[in-house]
């Protein structure tokens, strides 16, 4: 029997459109952020979508969860024009409605942005705007009837959910249901998420909408830690579920602040891309994982290491190959941009599999690889 290629085929979905980009479709899938800052302070906030969109981050979500942080938006759409933004809304759809001129996509939760008759308003002024709505559904903030229906204990004003959490039906059911009320409106410029920081549990939330539906959908494990928990976390849900063709975007959630620290969402979001052959972004380095047989001289690990860290800012595709003997280092690396082979006493450099140079001294292999790179780069 023949094993079906991974990944599966893209799940079909209907279009929609944020800024320059269409989501769904079998169109490329989008690698998003989310700012930290406090959205009312423009000059912080403008700083840390201008560092994400420079790592390849291709939609910036920001909250607008005051009505300062709404007065802000103006300016920050003014300097941060052709990044596709999003207004992350919490409650007060009031707030939906004065942040639409400058974004390009709404984001509501329906466990607490209030009644249909808010859901209604926000529709109008996003089809205003021709704007797209993601609908978040998120497990800790179901609407109080699916809450409890899915075994959500009352405390007092608040709902504890029931001890083993919730289900992944309860997530669907939610975003069902508020699929259904825009509809009711008119409305389908509809992008869905259904997250949770459970991994099992997110992945078979989305593989019962998936089939439910024919939205695009929005990847992510929320609540998903710092970064190593995060990373990992991420990277077998989202990658579990892109390995079904399921996906239309992503986000990648670290538990960070500093500019340097979140555009690791964007980093790892094309990681995980990349590793499924999916996108191709960045520098990708791979490399042996040494052995007795690594040529004396010659460290595998603090090469890749470097050429990782010195090649880190670029979003033009590259792969390196890293290999610490020529027993499987020239077959491993024939498929990379540039190869760089341990042999004997000196390094043999490949480019796309063709050997182009064959002493090069280990201690001028990094450099000598950084002037290559630089020349190819010239060429385009």
């Amino acid at each position: 029997m023949a094993i079906p290629l991974l990944p599966a085929p893209r799940r079909k979905t209907r279009q929609v459109k944020v800024g320059p980009f269409v989501i769904g479709g079998g169109e490329p899938i989008r690698v998003q952020s989310m700012t930290a800052t406090d959205t009312a302070d423009a000059a912080a906030t403008i700083s840390q979508i201008r560092a994400l969109a420079d790592a390849g981050c291709e939609i910036v979500r920001l909250t607008v969860n005051t009505p300062a942080a709404a007065q802000a938006l103006p300016e920050i759409r003014k300097a941060t024009a052709g990044i596709p933004l999003v207004a992350d809304i919490h409650f007060n759809a009031r707030l939906a409605i004065e942040a639409a001129p400058y974004v390009d996509k709404i984001r509501i939760n329906p466990g607490n942005i209030g009644d249909e008759e808010n859901i209604r308003a926000v529709v109008e002024r996003a089809n205003e705007f021709d704007l797209p709505i993601r609908v978040g559904v998120n497990q800790g903030s179901l609407e109080r009837d699916i809450a409890l229906k899915f075994g959500g204990r009352e405390n007092g004003n608040l709902i504890s959910p029931p001890e083993a959490g919730y289900s992944a039906e309860a997530l669907v059911e939610s975003a069902l249901r508020n699929i259904e009320i825009l509809e009711r409106h008119g409305f389908t410029r509809t992008i869905i998420s259904v997250k949770s920081s459970n991994v099992p549990l997110m992945v078979r939330a989305y593989r019962l909408l998936a089939e439910a539906c024919d939205y695009p959908l929005h990847l992510g494990v929320t609540e998903a830690g710092v970064k190593d928990n995060s990373n990992i976390k991420s990277s077998i849900g989202i990658g579990a579920l892109l390995l079904d063709g399921i996906g239309d975007t992503l986000r990648v959630s670290i538990a960070a602040r500093a500019n340097d620290e979140k555009v690791e969402e964007v980093r790892t979001g094309f990681k995980i891309l990349q590793a499924l052959g999916l996108r191709r972004f960045g520098i990708e380095v791979i490399s042996c994982p040494t052995c007795g047989r690594e040529s004396q001289g010659f460290n595998t690990a603090k090469i890749a290491r470097e050429i990782e860290r010195i090649h880190a800012g670029r979003t033009k595709p590259l792969r390196v190959a890293v290999m610490g003997c020529i027993v499987n280092g020239p077959g491993e690396a024939a498929d990379a941009d540039f190869g760089v082979i341990a042999a004997g006493k000196a390094a043999r450099i490949y480019r796309k599999g063709e050997l182009i140079e064959s002493q090069v001294p280990y201690e001028n292999v990094i450099a000598r690889l950084g002037e290559l790179i630089a020349a190819v780069d010239d060429e385009s």
